[in-house]
């Protein structure tokens, strides 16, 4: 998607080999305007798929995951990061490991907000290990929900994300991939030339 390769190239920031830092424009501060654009392109890239709700993890995956709702018109299912207090019955639960944060928590899904008839779209902002889509994966198979694809914003291509996913039979769709990341450069996959910041 042309609109979010030009912002990673502008204003991303290539903290090493493994880290982009996108807080300007996705997880920290958030353009709407690019949200828009993202929901638009998730939306028709991903048309008579017959989805019936879109998923995706707290907390950077919820503005562009609102926005392929809206434009798809279907609810937004928002799994959690942490088991909730009040409402513990009937919860799907998995352990997922961070690999930017290098830590792990405890997602959760509550059962009622999702069945079989399901069929969902799961939306996040990066792939790079594929752990957060695979336990998203993980709870939805849990509800007997089907999976009708997988949406990337950024997709760190060097990783093994898209491996595991493809491997499982998932069809992935990323807007952006990166082909190297180094401290100070981003290289995308579908330019012939390197782009430098």
């Amino acid at each position: 998607m042309k609109l979010l390769e030009e912002k990673v190239l502008k204003e991303g920031a290539a903290i090493s080999e493994n880290i982009l830092k996108v807080d300007g424009f996705i997880n920290h501060q958030v353009d709407p305007v690019l949200m828009k654009a993202i929901g638009e392109d998730f939306a028709a890239h991903f048309k008579d798929q017959g989805i019936t709700k879109v998923v995706t993890i707290e907390s950077s995956g919820i503005a562009p995951a609102l926005m392929t709702a809206s434009a798809m018109q279907v609810p937004l299912l928002i799994l959690k990061k942490s088991p909730s207090k009040i409402l513990n019955k009937n919860m799907y639960q998995t352990v997922v490991t961070s690999f930017t944060k290098g830590t792990s928590y405890e997602l959760t899904l509550a059962g009622h907000l999702i069945s079989e008839q399901d069929h969902v779209l799961i939306i996040d902002d990066f792939l790079a290990n594929g752990e957060a889509a695979t336990g998203a994966i993980r709870l939805l198979r849990k509800a007997h929900a089907t999976i009708a694809g997988i949406g990337i914003l950024i997709e760190k291509t060097f990783q093994p994300g898209r491996a595991k996913l493809e491997e499982q039979g998932f069809s992935v769709y990323s807007q952006v991939r990166i082909a190297k990341l180094e401290k100070d450069h981003i290289e995308l996959l579908a330019q012939e030339e390197s782009s430098t910041l």
